[in-house]
């Protein structure tokens, strides 16, 4: 087969029409293509905003949200655009996406809630690039508000794929929403013939000397119970950041201790006393019949 019989088998080929008389195999090719473009431009132009934005110091969170705007507003004129240079009919792209909407109504609702809930996400931003969050049992750090998912990364270092109706319509914790301090309690057990002032002041000078508890609001000490063996206090501390209350509660822990054995407090065992009547002791045992 000769170059010019290939040639006129692929204009052939290109121009058989689907559905209307405007839309035909060749041009819905150029349109996939065009629209393929606009989105790698608009990939590119969202980096160079977040890049720009970063550089200028502004928030993480709010740098991601703008950028993701810029991507999806420079995506849809791509289309635009794409759709006016090609020539395409809006009405024969009318009855294509009429039916594919059938599709979407069947067999895509879940990625369709998806989408939708991503864009309240980075319109509302109940939770932001940087954010510690706890969805269930699982606490991490939100590194991406994608389309249809988002990416949190575990305390474990585990990537987990989070679909974005999920954020939206269930119980999420957000530790650094608003105000990024939290309050940490630390519950401390001592013995009854402990001081309590002393311990009181025990507690607060190891609250005071770890550089990540905040001055202000200043650490606390509770006397919340008294419990069978031990006083039940409590230390509240604030912190600056919830990333790594886990290893400050340790830390505040272990200097507990330490201070506690240099002043002499004791952290008892539980105990536990059995009272024996006389009368259950002068009783001789049963004797069981054989």
């Amino acid at each position: 087969m000769d170059p010019a019989e290939v040639r006129d088998r692929l204009e052939e080929w290109f121009s058989v029409e689907i559905l209307t008389s405007n839309l035909t195999i060749g041009t819905l090719v150029q349109l996939i293509a065009a629209i393929a473009a606009a989105t790698i431009v608009a990939v590119l132009i969202r980096r160079v905003v977040m890049r720009a934005l970063l550089r200028r110091h502004l928030n993480r969170g709010v740098a991601y949200a703008i950028s993701r705007g810029v991507q999806y507003t420079v995506a849809s004129l791509g289309v635009f655009v794409a759709v006016q240079l090609v020539g395409v009919d809006l009405s024969s792209l009318g009855l294509v996406f009429g039916l594919l909407s059938v599709g979407i109504g069947f067999g895509l609702q879940s990625i369709t809630a998806n989408f939708i809930a991503g864009l309240v996400l980075l319109i509302e931003r109940p939770v932001t690039v940087g954010d510690r969050v706890s969805i269930g049992d699982t606490e991490g750090q939100i590194e991406a508000i994608g389309i249809r998912s988002t990416l949190v990364r575990s305390l474990q270092n585990q990537a987990i794929i989070v679909p974005n109706s999920d954020l939206v319509t269930n119980n999420v914790i957000n530790w650094s929403h608003g105000d990024p301090r939290i309050r940490l309690s630390i519950p401390v057990g001592v013995s009854y013939s402990s001081d309590a002032e002393a311990v009181r002041d025990a507690l607060l000078s190891v609250a005071r000397r770890h550089p990540d508890v905040l001055r202000e609001p200043e650490p606390h000490v509770r006397l919340n119970a008294f419990g069978d063996s031990a006083w039940d206090m409590e230390l509240l501390v604030w912190l600056g950041t919830p990333t790594h209350w886990r290893d400050i509660r340790s830390v505040i822990n272990f200097a507990i201790v330490e201070e506690f054995r240099e002043r002499g407090v004791e952290i008892p065992f539980p105990q536990r006393d059995l009272h024996f009547r006389s009368s259950d002791l002068d009783r001789p045992p049963a004797i069981e019949a054989p």
